[in-house]
Protein backbone atom coordinates (compact mmCIF):
# COMPACT_ATOMS: atom_id res chain seq x y z
CA UNK A 1 0.00 0.00 0.00
CA UNK A 2 1.15 3.72 -0.71
CA UNK A 3 -0.15 6.99 0.42
CA UNK A 4 1.86 9.20 -2.43
CA UNK A 5 2.42 6.45 -5.09
CA UNK A 6 4.17 8.73 -7.67
CA UNK A 7 6.62 10.12 -5.40
CA UNK A 8 7.26 6.45 -3.87
CA UNK A 9 7.95 4.95 -6.54
CA UNK A 10 9.51 7.51 -8.83
CA UNK A 11 12.38 6.71 -11.15
CA UNK A 12 15.75 6.44 -9.89
CA UNK A 13 17.06 9.17 -11.87
CA UNK A 14 13.84 11.03 -11.52
CA UNK A 15 14.88 10.98 -7.77
CA UNK A 16 18.15 11.86 -8.03
CA UNK A 17 17.76 14.61 -9.68
CA UNK A 18 15.29 16.32 -7.47
CA UNK A 19 17.73 15.89 -4.69
CA UNK A 20 20.48 17.41 -6.34
CA UNK A 21 18.14 20.61 -7.33
CA UNK A 22 17.53 20.44 -3.51
CA UNK A 23 20.41 19.84 -2.35
CA UNK A 24 21.61 23.11 -3.68
CA UNK A 25 18.98 25.12 -2.22
CA UNK A 26 19.52 23.76 1.14
CA UNK A 27 23.13 24.70 1.24
CA UNK A 28 22.12 28.16 0.03
CA UNK A 29 19.50 28.90 2.10
CA UNK A 30 21.82 27.42 5.24
CA UNK A 31 24.59 29.87 4.07
CA UNK A 32 22.68 32.83 3.87
CA UNK A 33 20.68 32.86 6.94
CA UNK A 34 22.23 30.53 9.16
CA UNK A 35 25.03 32.34 10.68
CA UNK A 36 26.82 28.69 11.86
CA UNK A 37 26.72 27.47 8.58
CA UNK A 38 27.81 30.50 7.28
CA UNK A 39 31.26 30.81 9.87
CA UNK A 40 32.04 26.98 9.20
CA UNK A 41 32.04 27.17 5.36
CA UNK A 42 33.66 30.43 4.96
CA UNK A 43 36.78 29.12 7.50
CA UNK A 44 37.10 26.10 4.66
CA UNK A 45 37.07 28.44 1.82
CA UNK A 46 33.82 27.22 0.65
CA UNK A 47 31.08 29.38 -1.43
CA UNK A 48 27.36 27.91 -1.98
CA UNK A 49 27.62 28.37 -5.44
CA UNK A 50 30.28 25.82 -5.83
CA UNK A 51 27.65 23.26 -4.43
CA UNK A 52 26.55 21.06 -7.39
CA UNK A 53 26.07 17.65 -6.59
CA UNK A 54 26.49 15.07 -4.19
CA UNK A 55 30.14 14.97 -4.69
CA UNK A 56 30.75 18.77 -3.53
CA UNK A 57 28.46 17.84 -0.40
CA UNK A 58 31.72 15.79 0.87
CA UNK A 59 33.68 18.63 1.34
CA UNK A 60 31.14 20.04 3.48
CA UNK A 61 31.65 19.88 7.50
CA UNK A 62 29.65 17.57 9.58
CA UNK A 63 26.86 19.52 11.62
CA UNK A 64 26.78 17.47 15.57
CA UNK A 65 24.59 17.51 18.61
CA UNK A 66 27.23 19.44 20.05
CA UNK A 67 26.65 22.45 17.34
CA UNK A 68 22.69 22.49 18.12
CA UNK A 69 23.67 23.09 21.92
CA UNK A 70 26.04 25.57 21.04
CA UNK A 71 23.39 27.65 18.99
CA UNK A 72 20.92 27.26 21.84
CA UNK A 73 17.97 27.50 21.81
CA UNK A 74 17.19 29.45 18.09
CA UNK A 75 20.71 30.11 16.43
CA UNK A 76 20.18 27.55 13.94
CA UNK A 77 17.14 28.48 12.56
CA UNK A 78 16.73 30.05 9.44
CA UNK A 79 13.66 32.19 9.46
CA UNK A 80 12.84 34.42 12.06
CA UNK A 81 10.40 33.25 14.96
CA UNK A 82 7.21 34.45 13.68
CA UNK A 83 7.51 31.82 11.03
CA UNK A 84 8.19 28.88 13.12
CA UNK A 85 4.48 27.34 14.10
CA UNK A 86 6.12 24.37 16.49
CA UNK A 87 9.15 23.94 18.56
CA UNK A 88 10.50 20.49 19.94
CA UNK A 89 13.38 19.51 21.88
CA UNK A 90 15.61 16.82 23.27
CA UNK A 91 15.27 15.72 26.97
CA UNK A 92 19.15 17.63 27.89
CA UNK A 93 19.78 15.09 30.15
CA UNK A 94 23.44 15.06 29.02
CA UNK A 95 23.75 18.77 28.91
CA UNK A 96 21.63 21.91 26.61
CA UNK A 97 18.75 20.07 24.88
CA UNK A 98 18.61 20.66 21.39
CA UNK A 99 16.13 22.67 20.13
CA UNK A 100 14.23 21.66 16.71
CA UNK A 101 11.58 24.40 14.45
CA UNK A 102 9.04 23.91 12.36
CA UNK A 103 7.21 26.24 9.75
CA UNK A 104 3.48 25.71 8.34
CA UNK A 105 5.52 23.82 5.69
CA UNK A 106 7.47 21.64 7.76
CA UNK A 107 4.51 20.25 9.86
CA UNK A 108 3.06 19.52 6.76
CA UNK A 109 5.86 17.66 5.33
CA UNK A 110 6.49 15.62 8.59
CA UNK A 111 2.35 14.63 8.32
CA UNK A 112 3.08 13.41 4.43
CA UNK A 113 5.89 11.53 5.91
CA UNK A 114 4.28 10.08 8.43
CA UNK A 115 1.17 9.15 6.48
CA UNK A 116 3.38 7.18 3.82
CA UNK A 117 5.08 5.31 7.20
CA UNK A 118 1.64 4.06 8.12
CA UNK A 119 0.51 2.91 4.94
CA UNK A 120 3.58 1.31 4.13
CA UNK A 121 3.49 -0.74 7.92
CA UNK A 122 0.29 -1.18 6.34
CA UNK A 123 -2.05 1.12 8.08
CA UNK A 124 -5.44 2.30 6.59
CA UNK A 125 -8.39 5.00 6.95
CA UNK A 126 -10.44 1.74 9.02
CA UNK A 127 -7.77 1.15 11.34
CA UNK A 128 -7.84 2.44 15.27
CA UNK A 129 -4.15 3.52 16.21
CA UNK A 130 -3.57 2.94 20.01
CA UNK A 131 -0.83 5.74 20.19
CA UNK A 132 1.31 4.96 23.45
CA UNK A 133 4.30 7.08 22.57
CA UNK A 134 5.11 10.28 24.59
CA UNK A 135 3.20 13.73 23.57
CA UNK A 136 5.48 16.98 24.07
CA UNK A 137 8.65 18.03 23.70
CA UNK A 138 9.35 14.77 22.39
CA UNK A 139 8.51 14.59 18.50
CA UNK A 140 7.58 10.50 18.40
CA UNK A 141 3.93 11.15 19.81
CA UNK A 142 2.86 14.11 17.74
CA UNK A 143 4.57 13.04 14.93
CA UNK A 144 2.07 9.38 14.53
CA UNK A 145 -0.95 11.49 15.31
CA UNK A 146 -0.13 14.23 12.73
CA UNK A 147 0.11 11.19 10.01
CA UNK A 148 -2.71 9.09 11.36
CA UNK A 149 -4.97 12.09 11.21
CA UNK A 150 -3.36 12.85 7.47
CA UNK A 151 -4.88 9.42 6.01
CA UNK A 152 -7.85 9.56 8.08
CA UNK A 153 -7.07 6.21 10.79
CA UNK A 154 -8.39 6.75 14.21
CA UNK A 155 -6.18 8.08 16.53
CA UNK A 156 -6.13 7.57 20.29
CA UNK A 157 -3.11 9.70 21.87
CA UNK A 158 -2.79 8.19 25.19
CA UNK A 159 0.98 8.48 25.09
CA UNK A 160 3.30 6.84 27.32
CA UNK A 161 2.38 5.03 30.74
CA UNK A 162 -0.41 3.70 32.55
CA UNK A 163 -0.36 0.37 31.52
CA UNK A 164 -3.26 -1.05 33.04
CA UNK A 165 -5.02 1.72 31.18
CA UNK A 166 -3.48 1.06 28.08
CA UNK A 167 -5.04 -2.41 28.36
CA UNK A 168 -7.84 -1.78 29.08
CA UNK A 169 -8.45 1.41 26.28
CA UNK A 170 -6.45 -1.61 23.59
CA UNK A 171 -9.23 -4.08 24.65
CA UNK A 172 -12.66 -1.69 24.79
CA UNK A 173 -11.58 0.78 21.87
CA UNK A 174 -10.78 -2.11 19.84
CA UNK A 175 -7.39 -1.11 18.89
CA UNK A 176 -6.02 -2.13 15.78
CA UNK A 177 -2.71 -0.81 15.62
CA UNK A 178 -0.10 0.08 18.58
CA UNK A 179 2.64 2.49 18.32
CA UNK A 180 5.73 2.36 20.93
CA UNK A 181 9.28 1.54 22.18
CA UNK A 182 9.99 -2.15 21.09
CA UNK A 183 11.08 -2.46 24.88
CA UNK A 184 7.05 -1.33 25.72
CA UNK A 185 5.81 -3.28 23.63
CA UNK A 186 7.24 -6.46 25.24
CA UNK A 187 5.97 -4.72 28.90
CA UNK A 188 2.64 -4.36 27.42
CA UNK A 189 2.82 -8.14 26.18
CA UNK A 190 3.92 -9.40 29.62
CA UNK A 191 1.00 -7.13 31.26
CA UNK A 192 -1.45 -8.67 29.06
CA UNK A 193 -0.31 -12.59 30.33
CA UNK A 194 -0.30 -11.56 33.74
CA UNK A 195 -3.61 -10.19 33.53
CA UNK A 196 -5.33 -13.23 31.79
CA UNK A 197 -6.49 -11.49 28.67
CA UNK A 198 -6.16 -13.53 25.81
CA UNK A 199 -5.11 -12.12 22.67
CA UNK A 200 -8.18 -13.16 20.55
CA UNK A 201 -10.37 -10.85 22.88
CA UNK A 202 -7.95 -8.41 21.05
CA UNK A 203 -8.10 -6.71 17.41
CA UNK A 204 -4.28 -5.89 17.23
CA UNK A 205 -2.54 -6.30 14.00
CA UNK A 206 0.19 -4.27 13.38
CA UNK A 207 2.83 -2.45 15.47
CA UNK A 208 5.34 0.24 14.73
CA UNK A 209 8.32 0.37 17.14
CA UNK A 210 11.22 2.67 16.88
CA UNK A 211 13.20 5.16 19.13
CA UNK A 212 15.66 2.64 20.64
CA UNK A 213 17.94 -0.30 18.86
CA UNK A 214 15.99 -3.68 18.78
CA UNK A 215 16.77 -7.27 16.98
CA UNK A 216 15.32 -9.19 14.51
CA UNK A 217 14.79 -11.68 17.70
CA UNK A 218 12.95 -9.02 19.42
CA UNK A 219 10.63 -8.76 16.72
CA UNK A 220 10.01 -12.12 16.88
CA UNK A 221 9.18 -12.33 20.18
CA UNK A 222 6.78 -9.26 19.92
CA UNK A 223 5.01 -10.68 16.79
CA UNK A 224 4.39 -13.90 19.07
CA UNK A 225 3.21 -12.51 22.18
CA UNK A 226 1.10 -9.69 20.55
CA UNK A 227 0.13 -11.76 17.38
CA UNK A 228 0.57 -8.87 15.55
CA UNK A 229 3.20 -7.81 12.66
CA UNK A 230 5.99 -5.83 13.98
CA UNK A 231 7.16 -2.66 11.58
CA UNK A 232 10.43 -0.86 12.12
CA UNK A 233 10.40 2.97 12.31
CA UNK A 234 12.91 5.37 12.47
CA UNK A 235 13.86 8.80 12.68
CA UNK A 236 15.16 11.63 14.93
CA UNK A 237 14.28 15.20 16.14
CA UNK A 238 17.31 16.82 14.52
CA UNK A 239 16.11 15.61 11.03
CA UNK A 240 12.44 15.90 11.52
CA UNK A 241 11.52 13.23 14.33
CA UNK A 242 9.81 9.69 13.38
CA UNK A 243 9.37 8.99 9.54
CA UNK A 244 12.77 9.53 8.51
CA UNK A 245 12.56 5.63 7.79
CA UNK A 246 9.98 2.89 7.91
CA UNK A 247 9.48 -1.05 6.49
CA UNK A 248 7.19 -1.95 4.25
CA UNK A 249 5.13 -4.95 4.91
CA UNK A 250 8.26 -7.22 3.44
CA UNK A 251 9.94 -6.27 6.64
CA UNK A 252 13.43 -6.55 4.88
CA UNK A 253 15.10 -2.78 5.42
CA UNK A 254 13.65 0.73 6.31
CA UNK A 255 13.10 2.97 3.35
CA UNK A 256 14.76 5.97 3.67
CA UNK A 257 12.62 9.33 2.43
CA UNK A 258 14.99 10.10 -0.28
CA UNK A 259 13.03 12.64 -1.75
CA UNK A 260 13.24 14.78 2.01
CA UNK A 261 16.75 13.60 2.79
CA UNK A 262 19.93 12.93 1.69
CA UNK A 263 22.02 9.79 2.94
CA UNK A 264 25.14 9.16 3.33
CA UNK A 265 27.45 6.58 5.52
CA UNK A 266 30.62 7.11 7.06
CA UNK A 267 33.07 5.64 8.75
CA UNK A 268 32.85 6.89 12.11
CA UNK A 269 36.40 6.89 12.91
CA UNK A 270 38.05 9.13 9.49
CA UNK A 271 34.69 10.27 8.36
CA UNK A 272 35.09 8.78 5.06
CA UNK A 273 31.99 8.11 3.00
CA UNK A 274 31.61 4.46 2.71
CA UNK A 275 30.43 2.23 -0.30
CA UNK A 276 26.95 0.52 -0.14
CA UNK A 277 26.58 -2.35 1.65
CA UNK A 278 29.57 -1.40 4.34
CA UNK A 279 28.34 -0.65 7.96
CA UNK A 280 29.34 2.66 9.44
CA UNK A 281 27.53 5.71 10.63
CA UNK A 282 24.17 7.46 8.95
CA UNK A 283 24.46 10.75 8.12
CA UNK A 284 21.52 13.05 6.78
CA UNK A 285 21.34 16.40 4.97
CA UNK A 286 17.55 17.59 4.65
CA UNK A 287 16.42 19.05 1.44
CA UNK A 288 13.09 20.33 1.84
CA UNK A 289 13.25 22.08 5.54
CA UNK A 290 12.84 25.41 6.25
CA UNK A 291 13.12 26.10 9.60
CA UNK A 292 16.01 23.91 10.39
CA UNK A 293 17.95 22.98 7.59
CA UNK A 294 20.45 19.93 8.73
CA UNK A 295 23.38 19.85 6.76
CA UNK A 296 25.42 16.40 6.85
CA UNK A 297 24.34 15.65 10.51
CA UNK A 298 26.11 12.76 12.64
CA UNK A 299 23.41 10.74 13.50
CA UNK A 300 25.66 8.44 15.61
CA UNK A 301 23.45 5.67 14.63
CA UNK A 302 25.17 2.90 12.76
CA UNK A 303 23.87 0.60 9.52
CA UNK A 304 24.42 -0.20 6.12
CA UNK A 305 22.69 0.88 2.98
CA UNK A 306 21.59 -2.94 1.78
CA UNK A 307 21.75 -3.25 -2.22
CA UNK A 308 19.37 -4.57 -4.88
CA UNK A 309 15.49 -2.84 -5.03
CA UNK A 310 12.36 -3.81 -2.79
CA UNK A 311 9.61 -6.41 -3.79
CA UNK A 312 7.39 -3.35 -2.37
CA UNK A 313 7.74 -1.64 -5.45
CA UNK A 314 9.38 1.19 -3.85
CA UNK A 315 12.47 3.41 -5.56
CA UNK A 316 13.73 4.69 -1.90
CA UNK A 317 17.01 2.90 -1.01
CA UNK A 318 17.02 0.74 2.43
CA UNK A 319 18.89 0.46 5.57
CA UNK A 320 19.12 -2.25 7.61
CA UNK A 321 18.02 -2.19 10.99
CA UNK A 322 19.77 0.42 13.32
CA UNK A 323 22.63 -2.03 14.92
CA UNK A 324 22.94 0.60 17.83
CA UNK A 325 25.07 3.93 18.17
CA UNK A 326 28.15 4.72 17.75
CA UNK A 327 27.99 6.38 21.71
CA UNK A 328 26.38 3.45 23.11
CA UNK A 329 28.88 1.21 21.55
CA UNK A 330 30.86 -0.32 24.38
CA UNK A 331 34.43 -1.07 24.00
CA UNK A 332 35.58 -4.01 25.88
CA UNK A 333 38.98 -5.20 26.54
CA UNK A 334 39.28 -3.73 22.57
CA UNK A 335 35.97 -5.32 20.91
CA UNK A 336 33.08 -3.19 20.01
CA UNK A 337 30.17 -4.19 21.48
CA UNK A 338 26.50 -3.17 21.28
CA UNK A 339 23.32 -3.72 23.57
CA UNK A 340 21.61 -5.62 20.23
CA UNK A 341 24.18 -8.19 19.81
CA UNK A 342 23.75 -9.42 23.49
CA UNK A 343 19.68 -9.33 23.00
CA UNK A 344 20.05 -11.36 19.36
CA UNK A 345 22.08 -13.78 21.95
CA UNK A 346 19.55 -13.86 24.71
CA UNK A 347 16.71 -13.85 22.40
CA UNK A 348 17.47 -17.63 20.53
CA UNK A 349 16.78 -19.24 23.96
CA UNK A 350 13.40 -20.16 25.41
CA UNK A 351 14.76 -20.38 28.94
CA UNK A 352 15.28 -16.52 29.71
CA UNK A 353 13.04 -13.49 29.26
CA UNK A 354 13.60 -10.71 27.21
CA UNK A 355 14.68 -8.40 29.72
CA UNK A 356 18.53 -8.08 30.76
CA UNK A 357 20.76 -5.57 31.68
CA UNK A 358 24.89 -4.73 30.67
CA UNK A 359 27.03 -4.00 33.65
CA UNK A 360 30.32 -3.09 32.77
CA UNK A 361 33.23 -2.26 35.71
CA UNK A 362 37.15 -2.52 35.82
CA UNK A 363 39.09 -5.37 37.75
CA UNK A 364 42.47 -4.05 38.00
CA UNK A 365 43.40 -2.76 34.31
CA UNK A 366 41.23 -4.74 32.13
CA UNK A 367 36.63 -3.55 31.76
CA UNK A 368 34.91 -6.64 32.43
CA UNK A 369 31.43 -7.24 30.98
CA UNK A 370 28.40 -8.97 33.29
CA UNK A 371 25.21 -9.53 31.80
CA UNK A 372 22.09 -9.75 34.47
CA UNK A 373 19.60 -11.75 32.62
CA UNK A 374 16.33 -12.74 33.84
CA UNK A 375 14.94 -16.25 33.96
CA UNK A 376 11.76 -17.64 33.08
CA UNK A 377 8.95 -17.91 35.45
CA UNK A 378 8.88 -21.87 34.46
CA UNK A 379 12.42 -22.79 36.17
CA UNK A 380 13.09 -22.86 39.95
CA UNK A 381 15.36 -20.73 40.98
CA UNK A 382 16.93 -22.90 43.76
CA UNK A 383 17.70 -25.60 41.03
CA UNK A 384 21.25 -24.95 41.22
CA UNK A 385 22.75 -27.24 38.87
CA UNK A 386 19.81 -26.71 35.97
CA UNK A 387 20.79 -22.66 36.67
CA UNK A 388 24.66 -23.01 36.26
CA UNK A 389 23.49 -25.37 33.16
CA UNK A 390 21.77 -22.94 31.77
CA UNK A 391 24.91 -19.82 32.87
CA UNK A 392 26.71 -21.36 30.78
CA UNK A 393 24.55 -21.91 28.26
CA UNK A 394 24.03 -17.71 27.82
CA UNK A 395 27.75 -17.52 28.04
CA UNK A 396 28.80 -19.65 25.46
CA UNK A 397 26.22 -18.23 22.94
CA UNK A 398 27.45 -14.53 23.71
CA UNK A 399 31.29 -15.72 23.22
CA UNK A 400 30.42 -16.99 20.17
CA UNK A 401 28.63 -13.62 18.75
CA UNK A 402 31.11 -11.07 20.86
CA UNK A 403 34.02 -13.23 20.91
CA UNK A 404 35.27 -12.44 24.72
CA UNK A 405 34.58 -13.69 27.78
CA UNK A 406 31.76 -12.32 29.68
CA UNK A 407 30.01 -12.57 33.01
CA UNK A 408 26.15 -13.99 33.40
CA UNK A 409 24.10 -12.92 36.13
CA UNK A 410 20.90 -14.92 36.50
CA UNK A 411 18.36 -12.77 38.24
CA UNK A 412 14.54 -13.63 39.42
CA UNK A 413 11.75 -12.65 36.93
CA UNK A 414 10.67 -9.23 37.33
CA UNK A 415 13.84 -8.02 38.85
CA UNK A 416 15.07 -5.85 35.87
CA UNK A 417 13.02 -2.48 35.58
CA UNK A 418 11.16 -2.34 33.53
CA UNK A 419 10.68 0.59 30.86
CA UNK A 420 7.83 2.96 29.70
CA UNK A 421 10.05 4.63 26.98
CA UNK A 422 13.88 4.19 26.22
CA UNK A 423 14.77 1.31 27.84
CA UNK A 424 18.19 1.82 29.92
CA UNK A 425 20.47 -0.93 28.92
CA UNK A 426 23.89 -0.12 29.98
CA UNK A 427 25.36 0.88 33.48
CA UNK A 428 28.61 1.77 32.98
CA UNK A 429 30.39 1.68 36.83
CA UNK A 430 34.61 2.16 35.31
CA UNK A 431 34.07 5.65 37.01
CA UNK A 432 32.84 4.67 40.47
Amino acid sequence: MYWNEQKECMSRDELESLQKKRLIKTVETAFHNVPHYRRVFQAMGIEPYEMRDEKDLQKLPFCQKQDLRDNYPYDMFAVAMQEVVRIHSSSGTTGKPTVVGYTRKDINTWSELMARSLMSAGIQRQDVIQNAYGYGLFTGGLGIHYGAEKIGASIIPISGGNTNRQLMIMKDYGSTAITCTPSYALYLAESIEENGIHLKDLKLKVGIFGAEPWSENMRKEIEQRLNLKAIDIYGLSEIIGPGVAVECQEQNGLHVMEDHFFMEIIDPDTGEVLPEGEKGELVFTSLTKEALPIIRYRTGDITSILPGSCACGRSFRRIGRIEGRSDDMLIIRGVNVFPSQIEHALLQMGEVEPHYQLVVYRQGQLDMLEVQVEISESILFDEVRSLEELSNKIRSNIESILGISVKIKLVEPKTIPRSEGKAKRVIDRRGQ
